[in-house]
Protein backbone atom coordinates (compact mmCIF):
# COMPACT_ATOMS: atom_id res chain seq x y z
CA UNK A 1 0.00 0.00 0.00
CA UNK A 2 1.15 3.44 -0.89
CA UNK A 3 1.87 5.63 2.19
CA UNK A 4 -0.75 8.08 1.62
CA UNK A 5 -3.61 5.53 1.94
CA UNK A 6 -1.45 3.80 4.72
CA UNK A 7 -0.74 7.25 6.71
CA UNK A 8 -4.69 8.34 6.56
CA UNK A 9 -5.87 4.89 8.27
CA UNK A 10 -3.35 5.31 10.73
CA UNK A 11 -4.04 9.32 11.23
CA UNK A 12 -8.15 7.91 11.71
CA UNK A 13 -8.01 5.32 14.26
CA UNK A 14 -5.26 7.50 16.29
CA UNK A 15 -8.33 10.15 16.27
CA UNK A 16 -11.03 7.80 17.54
CA UNK A 17 -8.40 6.91 20.29
CA UNK A 18 -7.35 10.17 21.15
CA UNK A 19 -11.09 11.31 21.29
CA UNK A 20 -11.82 8.31 23.21
CA UNK A 21 -14.99 7.34 20.23
CA UNK A 22 -13.46 3.62 20.50
CA UNK A 23 -15.18 3.26 23.61
CA UNK A 24 -18.60 3.57 21.62
CA UNK A 25 -17.36 -0.05 20.35
CA UNK A 26 -16.97 -1.73 23.09
CA UNK A 27 -18.62 -5.20 23.40
CA UNK A 28 -20.85 -4.82 26.64
CA UNK A 29 -22.51 -1.82 25.48
CA UNK A 30 -26.00 -2.82 24.85
CA UNK A 31 -25.86 -1.73 20.95
CA UNK A 32 -22.53 -3.13 20.28
CA UNK A 33 -23.90 -6.52 21.84
CA UNK A 34 -27.37 -7.10 19.71
CA UNK A 35 -24.91 -6.62 16.69
CA UNK A 36 -22.43 -8.54 17.00
CA UNK A 37 -24.47 -11.29 18.34
CA UNK A 38 -26.76 -10.46 15.30
CA UNK A 39 -23.61 -11.28 12.90
CA UNK A 40 -23.07 -14.04 15.10
CA UNK A 41 -25.81 -16.08 14.32
CA UNK A 42 -25.65 -14.87 10.58
CA UNK A 43 -22.04 -16.25 9.97
CA UNK A 44 -22.85 -19.58 11.70
CA UNK A 45 -25.89 -20.03 8.97
CA UNK A 46 -24.16 -19.02 6.48
CA UNK A 47 -21.07 -21.55 7.05
CA UNK A 48 -23.75 -24.23 7.78
CA UNK A 49 -24.95 -23.87 4.44
CA UNK A 50 -21.44 -24.50 2.76
CA UNK A 51 -21.16 -27.66 5.26
CA UNK A 52 -18.05 -25.53 6.82
CA UNK A 53 -18.60 -26.51 10.16
CA UNK A 54 -17.07 -27.44 12.18
CA UNK A 55 -13.79 -25.55 11.32
CA UNK A 56 -11.84 -27.79 12.51
CA UNK A 57 -9.00 -29.00 10.08
CA UNK A 58 -9.53 -25.65 7.94
CA UNK A 59 -6.98 -22.62 7.33
CA UNK A 60 -8.43 -19.33 7.62
CA UNK A 61 -6.99 -15.76 7.43
CA UNK A 62 -8.81 -12.63 8.56
CA UNK A 63 -7.43 -9.30 6.87
CA UNK A 64 -7.29 -6.13 8.87
CA UNK A 65 -7.90 -8.62 12.31
CA UNK A 66 -7.56 -6.02 14.54
CA UNK A 67 -6.98 -7.47 17.81
CA UNK A 68 -8.01 -11.29 17.06
CA UNK A 69 -11.62 -10.53 17.92
CA UNK A 70 -13.25 -12.98 14.95
CA UNK A 71 -10.32 -15.34 15.14
CA UNK A 72 -11.37 -15.91 18.52
CA UNK A 73 -15.02 -16.40 17.27
CA UNK A 74 -13.91 -18.64 14.53
CA UNK A 75 -12.38 -20.96 17.65
CA UNK A 76 -15.58 -21.49 18.79
CA UNK A 77 -16.78 -22.74 15.68
CA UNK A 78 -14.20 -25.61 15.97
CA UNK A 79 -11.13 -24.17 14.53
CA UNK A 80 -7.86 -24.73 16.04
CA UNK A 81 -6.16 -21.90 16.95
CA UNK A 82 -2.45 -23.07 14.91
CA UNK A 83 -4.62 -23.05 11.80
CA UNK A 84 -5.62 -19.28 12.26
CA UNK A 85 -3.82 -16.05 10.70
CA UNK A 86 -4.46 -12.32 10.71
CA UNK A 87 -2.81 -9.49 9.75
CA UNK A 88 -3.39 -5.45 10.23
CA UNK A 89 -1.65 -2.52 9.30
CA UNK A 90 -1.74 -1.23 12.95
CA UNK A 91 1.20 -3.01 14.99
CA UNK A 92 -0.78 -2.10 18.68
CA UNK A 93 -3.46 -4.30 17.38
CA UNK A 94 -1.01 -7.10 16.38
CA UNK A 95 0.62 -6.83 19.88
CA UNK A 96 -2.86 -7.33 21.86
CA UNK A 97 -4.10 -10.15 19.79
CA UNK A 98 -0.83 -11.60 20.13
CA UNK A 99 -1.29 -11.39 23.92
CA UNK A 100 -5.02 -13.04 23.39
CA UNK A 101 -4.08 -15.45 21.13
CA UNK A 102 -0.24 -16.96 21.24
CA UNK A 103 -0.11 -19.93 19.45
CA UNK A 104 -2.01 -17.74 16.14
CA UNK A 105 -0.02 -16.59 12.94
CA UNK A 106 -0.64 -12.40 13.51
CA UNK A 107 1.39 -10.29 11.42
CA UNK A 108 1.63 -6.37 11.31
CA UNK A 109 1.70 -5.84 7.40
CA UNK A 110 0.35 -4.36 4.31
CA UNK A 111 -2.55 -6.69 3.00
CA UNK A 112 -1.65 -5.56 -0.77
CA UNK A 113 1.53 -8.30 -0.62
CA UNK A 114 -0.27 -10.51 2.07
CA UNK A 115 3.14 -12.88 3.49
CA UNK A 116 1.44 -16.20 2.47
CA UNK A 117 2.21 -18.73 -0.48
CA UNK A 118 -0.70 -19.27 -3.41
CA UNK A 119 -3.68 -21.36 -2.38
CA UNK A 120 -2.40 -21.65 1.41
CA UNK A 121 -6.34 -21.12 3.29
CA UNK A 122 -9.51 -22.83 2.93
CA UNK A 123 -11.04 -18.98 4.11
CA UNK A 124 -10.27 -15.38 4.12
CA UNK A 125 -12.39 -13.21 6.12
CA UNK A 126 -12.77 -9.38 6.45
CA UNK A 127 -15.11 -7.39 8.68
CA UNK A 128 -15.57 -3.71 7.91
CA UNK A 129 -12.14 -3.46 6.37
CA UNK A 130 -12.71 -2.97 2.82
CA UNK A 131 -15.02 0.63 3.55
CA UNK A 132 -12.30 2.44 5.31
CA UNK A 133 -10.38 2.26 1.88
CA UNK A 134 -10.59 5.03 -0.14
CA UNK A 135 -8.34 3.95 -3.13
CA UNK A 136 -10.07 1.99 -5.90
CA UNK A 137 -6.74 0.46 -6.89
CA UNK A 138 -5.70 -0.25 -3.07
CA UNK A 139 -8.94 -2.14 -2.69
CA UNK A 140 -8.32 -4.16 -5.89
CA UNK A 141 -5.38 -4.95 -5.08
CA UNK A 142 -6.19 -6.71 -1.42
CA UNK A 143 -8.99 -8.09 -2.68
CA UNK A 144 -6.74 -9.80 -5.87
CA UNK A 145 -3.98 -11.07 -2.88
CA UNK A 146 -7.12 -12.62 -1.18
CA UNK A 147 -8.11 -14.87 -4.05
CA UNK A 148 -4.68 -15.28 -4.78
CA UNK A 149 -3.75 -17.20 -0.46
CA UNK A 150 -7.19 -18.49 -1.54
CA UNK A 151 -7.33 -22.50 -2.98
CA UNK A 152 -9.72 -23.12 -5.07
CA UNK A 153 -13.19 -23.75 -4.03
CA UNK A 154 -12.59 -21.88 -0.90
CA UNK A 155 -14.23 -19.12 0.48
CA UNK A 156 -14.13 -15.28 1.12
CA UNK A 157 -16.39 -14.32 3.92
CA UNK A 158 -17.00 -10.59 3.62
CA UNK A 159 -18.97 -8.50 6.31
CA UNK A 160 -19.14 -4.56 5.34
CA UNK A 161 -21.38 -1.74 4.94
CA UNK A 162 -23.62 -0.98 2.21
CA UNK A 163 -24.00 2.63 3.25
CA UNK A 164 -22.71 4.53 5.55
CA UNK A 165 -23.30 8.20 4.72
CA UNK A 166 -22.61 9.90 8.20
CA UNK A 167 -18.84 8.55 8.17
CA UNK A 168 -16.38 10.36 5.80
CA UNK A 169 -13.67 8.43 6.76
CA UNK A 170 -15.16 5.23 4.60
CA UNK A 171 -17.54 4.38 1.86
CA UNK A 172 -19.90 1.98 1.61
CA UNK A 173 -19.93 -0.87 -1.16
CA UNK A 174 -22.32 -2.27 -2.82
CA UNK A 175 -22.91 -5.76 -4.39
CA UNK A 176 -21.65 -4.90 -8.07
CA UNK A 177 -18.33 -3.26 -6.40
CA UNK A 178 -18.17 -6.75 -4.69
CA UNK A 179 -18.55 -8.44 -7.99
CA UNK A 180 -15.57 -6.22 -9.72
CA UNK A 181 -13.35 -6.57 -6.73
CA UNK A 182 -13.42 -10.46 -6.82
CA UNK A 183 -14.16 -11.48 -10.69
CA UNK A 184 -14.87 -14.98 -12.28
CA UNK A 185 -16.56 -16.05 -8.38
CA UNK A 186 -19.61 -17.25 -7.30
CA UNK A 187 -21.29 -14.82 -4.89
CA UNK A 188 -23.98 -14.83 -2.11
CA UNK A 189 -25.21 -11.89 -0.25
CA UNK A 190 -27.38 -11.03 2.27
CA UNK A 191 -28.80 -7.56 2.81
CA UNK A 192 -28.21 -7.68 6.98
CA UNK A 193 -27.77 -5.41 10.43
CA UNK A 194 -29.87 -2.91 11.55
CA UNK A 195 -28.61 0.60 10.96
CA UNK A 196 -25.96 1.05 13.86
CA UNK A 197 -27.17 4.46 14.68
CA UNK A 198 -30.77 3.42 14.98
CA UNK A 199 -29.43 0.28 16.99
CA UNK A 200 -27.61 2.45 19.27
CA UNK A 201 -30.81 4.89 20.26
CA UNK A 202 -32.78 1.76 20.58
CA UNK A 203 -30.68 -1.02 22.11
CA UNK A 204 -30.59 0.02 25.65
CA UNK A 205 -34.54 0.18 26.07
CA UNK A 206 -35.32 -2.77 23.89
CA UNK A 207 -33.89 -5.79 22.26
CA UNK A 208 -37.20 -6.86 20.53
CA UNK A 209 -37.88 -3.21 18.81
CA UNK A 210 -34.20 -3.26 17.36
CA UNK A 211 -34.57 -7.54 16.53
CA UNK A 212 -38.19 -6.03 14.66
CA UNK A 213 -37.02 -3.13 12.79
CA UNK A 214 -34.40 -5.49 11.52
CA UNK A 215 -36.87 -6.61 9.47
CA UNK A 216 -37.22 -4.31 7.40
CA UNK A 217 -35.10 -4.56 4.34
CA UNK A 218 -34.47 -0.60 4.08
CA UNK A 219 -33.14 0.06 7.92
CA UNK A 220 -30.08 -3.04 7.24
CA UNK A 221 -26.59 -1.35 6.08
CA UNK A 222 -24.49 -4.39 5.50
CA UNK A 223 -23.88 -7.26 2.95
CA UNK A 224 -22.91 -10.68 4.60
CA UNK A 225 -21.21 -12.33 1.41
CA UNK A 226 -19.81 -15.57 0.78
CA UNK A 227 -17.25 -15.24 -2.42
CA UNK A 228 -16.66 -18.63 -4.03
CA UNK A 229 -13.27 -19.07 -5.96
CA UNK A 230 -13.44 -21.07 -9.01
CA UNK A 231 -11.58 -24.04 -9.46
Amino acid sequence: MSSVPLLRIRAVYARREATGAEERYAYWHPANLFLIQQLERAIVQTLQRRSLLPLNGRRALDIGCGDGFWLRFLLRLGAEPTNLSGIDLLENRVEQARLLAPTMDLRAGDATSLPYPNEAFDVVTQFTMFTSILDPDVKQRIAGEMLRVLHPGGLVLWYDFVMNPRNPDAQGIGASEVRSLFPDCDYRFSHITLAPPLTRLLARRSWLACYLLEKVPLLRTHYLATIIKRG
